[in-house]
């Protein structure tokens, strides 16, 4: 699994919601990431690929995953 940086994350989750308002950017791919602990606490992480993604312990207060 890979590991992000705090800082690698939130460059990603960035270009996801440029990717999301359609102004470039691009959608984000978290396959088989270990996310663990990680705080994702409202982001947007609508239509991402979260597949086999380590969420335990991360924090999801108010992230929306909808369509991931």
């Amino acid at each position: 699994m890979k590991t992000y940086t705090k800082t690698e994350l939130e460059e990603i989750l960035e270009k996801h919601y440029k990717w999301l308002q359609n102004d470039g950017g691009e959608r984000t791919n978290l396959r088989y990431a270990d996310l663990s602990s990680a705080n994702l606490s409202s982001a947007n992480l609508s239509s991402a690929n979260l597949h086999s993604t380590d969420l335990s312990y991360a924090n999801l207060h108010s992230a929306n995953l909808s369509y991931a």
